[in-house]
C-alpha cells in the first residue's frame, strides 16, 4: 500500500469484537490500524503501547482498529483469540480475519503492522516487525501536531 492510498473498508472480517467500523464511521479522525497475531511475541510486548495510544490520543481524535490476522492454523482458533484480546485487554474494536481478507485488502502480510491514516482517510506510515511501534510514533506525533 503506498502513501496516500485511502483507508481500506474492512470487509471480509470473520468476526469483530468490541463492535465493527467502517472507514466512513472513523473518518475526521487518525486511525491507526493494527494487524497482530496470537501467536506472535512481539504482537503482545507491543500491546501495552498500543492500548496507551488508544486511551491517551482518544481525545485528540485517534482510533485504533485491531486486525488479527493469523499466520498459523492454530491462530484461527476463536477461543484463543478472545483470551488474548481479554488478555491484553483490547477494547477497541477487533477483526477477526481468519481468511485474510482484510490483509489481503492492505496487503499487508506482516505482524506487527500498523498503518496510520490521517483524518481524510489517507494512508501516512506504515511500519512492520520488531520496531513498528517505535517507527509509527513519530509519524503519529507529527499527525497529531498538524491536525
Amino acid at each position: 500500500m503506498r502513501i496516500g492510498t485511502p483507508l481500506p473498508p474492512f470487509d471480509g472480517a470473520t468476526e469483530w469484537r468490541n463492535g465493527s467500523v467502517t472507514p466512513e464511521d472513523l473518518r475526521g479522525h487518525i486511525v491507526l490500524v493494527h494487524f497482530w497475531a496470537v501467536s506472535c511475541g512481539i504482537c503482545s510486548e507491543q500491546m501495552p503501547r498500543v492500548n496507551a495510544w488508544r486511551d491517551t490520543l482518544a481525545e485528540k481524535g485517534v482510533r485504533v482498529v485491531s486486525i488479527h490476522m493469523p499466520r498459523y492454523e492454530a491462530d484461527t482458533d476463536l477461543a484463543a483469540v478472545e483470551a488474548a484480546i481479554a488478555k491484553y485487554g483490547l477494547t477497541q474494536p477487533c477483526a477477526i480475519d481468519n481468511l485474510h481478507r482484510i490483509a489481503d485488502a492492505f496487503g499487508n502480510e506482516f505482524v506487527p503492522a500498523f498503518y496510520l491514516f490521517d483524518a481524510e482517510g489517507k494512508l501516512k506510515s506504515f511500519s512492520a516487525g520488531e520496531n513498528a511501534a517505535r517507527l509509527v510514533q513519530p509519524a503519529l506525533e507529527r499527525l497529531l501536531g498538524s491536525a
